[in-house]
């Protein structure tokens, strides 16, 4: 009896760390449970959109308040076209907004931050950013100083 008792409490135990390691995962990679709410999708296009990734986050005044759904090439500018799904939340952001690519950290991932603007027509469904900042390439900069370009 005692050793059934036992094996139960090993088997709850590894239940328990595999339930963790589940939640540990779906946190790191960025994905959730939980559905996803409604959405709108504006766009924003960069000259380099550096190491920008699907599902990355999108925040304005420090709060994550969308996702980046799907980045392509634009064929008519070349340049890398973002579409990003922003929570229906937060439908009210201003019209001149501009979309900044930055990095958490030194060394950490790239997001796009929302510089807010101060009109009085806000962003719908389609819209595109008004002005947008390309990621900063810490290696092109080395470049571009170390040949005097």
């Amino acid at each position: 009896m005692a050793q059934r008792t036992t094996e139960i409490i090993v088997g709850l135990f590894m239940i328990a760390g595999f339930a963790a390691l589940l939640v540990l995962a779906l946190q790191v990679s960025g994905l959730s449970l939980k559905p996803a709410g409604d959405t709108y999708t504006v766009y924003a296009d960069f000259n380099d959109a550096g190491n920008l990734a699907p599902r990355g986050k999108v925040s304005m005044a420090g709060v994550t308040i969308g996702r980046i759904r799907d980045i392509t090439l634009n064929p008519e500018t070349f340049q890398a076209r973002v579409a990003i799904d922003i929570d229906a939340a937060y439908s009210s952001i201003p019209a001149d907004s501009s979309a900044v690519i930055r990095t958490s950290g030194l060394l950490g991932d790239q997001y796009i931050d929302i510089s807010v603007g101060a009109g009085t027509d806000s962003l719908s469904a389609g819209d595109d950013f008004y002005e947008t900042q390309s990621a900063m390439n810490l290696e092109r900069m080395i470049t571009n100083f170390a040949t005097g370009r």
